[in-house]
């Protein structure tokens, strides 16, 4: 596992400076050449394969330091299977591994989506050639994996915690099932947003009729996991982008405050709960509603 800490120490500090030239220039030549587009375009090697051994992989590794963080974290347990076994040190240690792993594997993931998007552009700008070959782009494979595999969304989304790609995700996630009631929903005065950002996610879970067209092709569920982490890295992103002096990412919309999307969360899971009154509120759903509600509160507060 060292080894392959290693490893991506090593691509990443070949690739990064690489990607910054390439968005100063725009010569595709520079990332052609990195390690890691060599090592990806290279047939020795299942690309697909990899890419879903290294999600299995990082979720599997995630279950496992949860189970020990939790036997660290109960006296109870730790008192009588840690100090019995006189493992403890063993038990931070293969804690701190997997969390190196995990660390380590999601730089990969990140490294290629960066890649992946460089690409794009240079095929657009018809920089590429044959000679680059044909590859699936990663985010494509992550939302097949959590598409289909629905016992590996949660561990994902709880490890990957990026916040750009993971709102990027989530949001491709959701434009699969929402961009046409994104349009239906929208309010003919009010500012252009579509399922490609929160705020047209949002807005597709403005009433119960669309929350109920929704939750037909997704599992109540699966929504609020879903509308939780993206709460979660649209808050991590506000809060880059006012320690970076940022009033508003151009993604999101400008139009979309802070307060707006904590109102529409909190109206989004109200509307899920319409659509079925025996749904429970999932400890994540609890945790993102409580989050909204404090900052409505702390919002209010600040104007009065």
């Amino acid at each position: 596992m060292l080894v392959f800490q290693y490893l991506i120490n090593a691509l990443e500090g070949d690739f990064l400076p690489r990607n910054r030239v390439y968005e100063e220039t725009m010569n595709w030549t520079h990332l052609r050449e990195s390690l890691l587009n060599l090592l990806l375009s290279t047939r020795k090697i299942n690309y697909k394969g990899l890419m879903k051994d290294c999600l299995t992989i990082m979720c599997g590794l995630f279950d496992v330091s949860a189970g020990i963080s939790e036997d660290l974290e109960s006296p109870d347990n730790a008192a009588a299977k840690l100090s019995h076994n006189d493992n403890t040190a063993s038990a931070l240690a293969l804690f701190e591994l997997g969390s190196n792993a995990c660390f380590a594997l999601q730089k990969l993931l990140i490294m290629i989506m960066d890649l992946d998007m460089s690409r794009k552009k240079a095929d657009m700008q018809g920089s590429t050639t044959r000679a680059d070959g044909v590859r699936t782009p990663l985010m494509e494979i992550i939302l097949d994996e959590i598409t289909y595999d629905t016992d590996m969304l949660s561990p994902f989304l709880k490890v990957f915690n990026e916040p750009k790609w993971k709102l990027e995700i989530i949001l491709q996630y959701f434009s699969k099932y929402t961009t046409r009631l994104s349009t239906r929903t929208r309010r003919s005065n009010g500012p252009t947003e579509d399922a490609t950002t929160f705020s047209g996610v949002l807005n597709c879970f403005s009433n119960v009729t669309s929350t109920r067209s929704i939750t037909k092709k997704i599992s109540a569920d699966v929504v609020q996991v879903l509308l939780a982490h993206a709460f979660q890295a649209h808050l991590s992103l506000s809060c880059q982008q006012d320690a970076d002096g940022i009033a508003a990412s151009k993604d999101e919309g400008r139009s979309s405050s802070l307060a707006e999307i904590c109102e529409n969360i909190i109206s989004a899971f109200s509307n899920l709960r319409r659509t079925d009154a025996k749904m429970e509120i999932l400890p994540i759903g609890k945790e993102a509603l409580f989050t909204a509600a404090t900052i409505l509160s702390t919002e209010t507060g600040a104007q009065v």
